[in-house]
């Protein structure tokens, strides 16, 4: 689902200049682990974004990770086809489908089951404007209702499905499920492509001893 004009450009602009002063780690693709960055958690908890996320999810939203990937002619990378199932979580724990676990700037990871994934929702506000040229996210559409699937799988279904390149304007949020297979291409022109990727899940509590972290 794409919502397009959910933010200025100015707002874009503006959120842009607060993350460029902002002190955190930075990757060549990006940052992760924002929630502790105010302007970040404004846009989170903004009313805008939480409508769409609510429309997704049927409740209230929590927002409990936040994700800046920039992508450019100088910071160009390919991502293969995958599903996003690692989820942050405030304890390790020892329950079936939960795992592998790792940990990532001192924040615990488990690859999380079907039934946790399908209560969460994660919003790409985009920054500048996704076009074919700046490596666009492209999907396989309907794929989120296939549940949890392994990398031969995933490889498979995007052997025989056409895609859909994502193509939103600056100040557009896109919403999709973490289980929904997705991809992008290397970028073939200097137009930075940054996205703000924002997740959000119906509670932070998904039983007893699971908890999300906020990221």
């Amino acid at each position: 689902m794409i919502d397009e004009g959910v933010l200025s450009g100015d707002e874009c602009e503006q959120l842009l200049t607060a993350i460029a002063f902002a002190s955190f780690p930075r990757g060549r693709a990006g940052s992760r682990h924002l929630m502790s960055q105010p302007e970040v958690m404004r846009i989170a908890r903004d009313p805008r974004m939480l409508r769409i996320a609510g429309f997704v999810l049927g409740s209230d939203p929590v927002p409990y990770r936040a994700t800046l990937f920039e992508k450019s002619g100088v910071a160009n990378w390919l991502v293969v086809w995958h599903q996003d199932t690692a989820l942050p979580l405030r304890f390790q724990f020892d329950l079936p489908g939960w795992g592998p676990w790792s940990r990532k700037a001192g924040i615990v990871y488990a690859h999380a089951p079907s039934w946790a994934l399908s209560r969460i929702v994660a919003l790409r506000l985009h920054l500048d404007g996704s076009t074919i040229e700046n490596g666009p996210l492209r999907i396989l559409p309907g794929t989120h209702t296939f549940g949890v699937m392994s990398d031969g799988e995933v490889s498979n279904l995007a052997r025989s499905r056409a895609h859909v390149e994502c193509i939103v304007q600056r100040g557009g949020v896109m919403a999709m499920s973490p289980l929904l297979v997705h991809s992008s291409g290397k970028a073939i022109s200097d137009a930075p492509r940054r996205v703000l990727h924002i997740e959000y899940a119906d509670s932070l509590a998904f039983g007893p001893g699971i908890h999300l972290a906020i990221a």
